[in-house]
């Protein structure tokens, strides 16, 4: 059997040639991921690292050799999917553009200790089934890690591959990211089993069938997906408050250039006028620090800015927010914030970032860290309370969220007080110049959207900004690098809260922890079935 062969020169390769196998083998994988969607590279992508772990386990140190592996194999995944990271340290070549190999090599490195502890877990399970399944519980408990250890980083989840199709994803309703996370991972590994350890001696005919299960669960998530999709609410209401978002398009190189401040605003505000003889808005809406200024509560600030809020309506933006030090001696300081103002100025709403990007936003262990902040400002952004809902005229209650705060399975709106009707996320996805990263943060929203069974409107300078329904579809968007505005109304909402955003990812992780301990449970104590892997 062709399997059984290409199985067996894999196994037999040394340690140098696998180890090289498995950077190779992790950086297609991340082909699967967005916005490329190639799905069918990931299953020749698990089942080669299935194959040559099978290798592995037949030499001195097999635990070690597992754990090296699956390093290997995450380490390309990582620089693969976030070589885009460079391209925040390139805004500023000169003086941070050696950082950049430094950067995306390290974080890859970090990140990658998460499938090495996977696949290590997985090694010590039974081949066949019992492996597979190790292996997708304890990928996703390592996502689910790597979503909160050092302050969190949850990107390029493996259930993203499934953003090819809105039907794909609408299991995130009921389980999360994760969830899916689970089932690409197991899908893509179950394959392994025909050839190799994981075969366990079967007829071709039985190692086919984990093949054909795998490709009836991907059948069932679309189906299931699709019978949600026919249950949305797809018209939108007449009375449905009407946005604009707007997108300036301007490149982080010239963003806070002092001397180009007025273009930069006058554009916005050009834009907020929208075409000729549309419908006023409740609501304009611009990205992340559009306004390149310091807003310290100075009302003719808030006047400035009130020159884009329609007439009863709001306008919501991106501001620097700065407060003066009421302790002699100490800096005053600055939050990364959302304000709304009406047409007079007054200000509505503050809401400020809760979670900041080390080194971008503030420098961790700043005292001990010689590496500097690689953005605009000595002075390190302080940290909002948390997440919140703001109440704004002409609007349901919303959720705000700055960046990469879009990213955090559960972490975008508040679990107590009443829950809101809108996700609205702010962002400058200009740092990452026309690479894959702006694709990805989309997708993430997308995902959000779907797990809180609440709209999400995207506001990006660059692109990509999106307005977006509650079961995860893109109603309207502007692509990435185009200057102009988007009008519509804000999409209905399931009628119901999903059962994630009642539980979050707990019962997930719970199942995952079941399906690691029974597969380790039932390991095979080989040196008395005298077996070799």
């Amino acid at each position: 059997m062709m399997f059984d062969r290409v199985h067996a020169r894999l196994a037999a390769l040394g340690a140098r040639a696998r180890s090289v196998l498995a950077f190779v083998a992790g950086a297609l994988s991340v082909l699967a991921l967005p916005p490329v969607h190639a799905l069918p590279v990931l299953p020749a992508a698990m089942m080669a690292l299935l194959w040559l772990l099978d290798g592995a386990l037949a030499r001195a140190r097999p635990r070690s050799n597992a754990f090296v592996l699956g390093w290997c194999f995450g380490f390309d995944h990582f620089v693969a999917g976030l070589y885009w990271i460079a391209n925040a340290l390139l805004v500023d070549a000169e003086r941070f553009g050696w950082l950049a190999p430094i950067a995306v090599a390290g974080l890859s490195a970090y990140f990658a200790l998460f499938p090495a502890a996977a696949l290590w877990a997985a090694s010590f399970a039974r081949p066949g089934l019992p492996r597979i399944a190790a292996l997708a519980a304890a990928w996703t408990l390592g996502e689910m890690a790597r979503g909160v250890a050092l302050t969190g980083f949850p990107w390029n989840p493996m259930g993203s591959a499934l953003a090819v199709h809105p039907a794909l994803i609408q299991g995130a309703a009921w389980g999360g990211v994760y969830a899916l996370s689970f089932a690409v991972v197991l899908m893509a590994a179950l394959p392994a089993t025909l050839a190799g350890a994981n075969a366990s001696g079967q007829p071709v005919r039985a190692r086919i069938v984990p093949s054909l299960a795998a490709a009836l669960l991907f059948a069932g998530l679309f189906a299931g997906g699709a019978a949600r999709l026919a249950g949305a609410r797809d018209a939108t209401p007449a009375d449905a408050p009407g946005l604009r978002i707007v997108q300036g398009a301007i490149p982080q190189q010239v963003k806070w250039q002092p001397d180009l401040v007025r273009q930069h605003f006058g554009l916005y505000l050009r834009l907020s006028r929208g075409e000729p003889g549309a419908a006023t808005p409740a609501a304009v809406i611009w990205p992340e620090t559009a306004v390149p200024a310091v807003f310290d509560g100075a009302p003719e600030f808030a006047r400035a800015i009130a020159q884009a809020a329609p007439e009863g309506g709001v306008l919501i933006t991106g501001v620097v927010r700065r407060e003066s030090s009421r302790t002699p001696g100490r800096p005053a300081a600055s939050w990364n914030s959302i304000v709304a103002v009406d047409a007079s100025g007054r200000v509505l709403g503050v809401y400020d970032k809760h979670h900041l990007v080390p080194f971008g936003e503030y420098v961790p262990f700043a005292r001990f860290n010689p590496l500097p902040k690689l953005t605009e400002g000595r002075v390190d952004f302080s940290a909002g309370p948390g997440p919140r809902t703001l109440a704004l005229p002409g609007l349901p209650a919303l959720s705000p969220l700055v960046c990469y705060e879009a990213i955090f399975p559960g972490e975008v709106a508040a679990r107590s007080g009443p829950r809101p009707g809108l996700l609205l996320n702010l962002t400058n996805d200009a740092w990452f110049g026309r690479a894959t990263g702006p694709y990805q943060h989309l997708v993430a929203a997308r995902l959000r959207a779907v797990e809180e069974g609440l709209p999400l409107v995207r506001a990006a300078n660059t692109g990509i900004s999106a307005v977006i329904d509650g079961w995860g579809r893109v109603r309207r968007s502007l692509p990435l690098g185009m200057r102009g505005d988007i009008d519509a109304q804000l999409p209905p909402a399931p009628a119901q809260p999903t059962v994630f955003a009642r539980f979050g990812s707990l019962p997930v992780a719970a199942f995952c922890i079941l399906i690691l301990l029974a597969a380790l449970a039932r390991r095979r104590d080989q040196s008395t079935t005298g077996n070799k892997i």
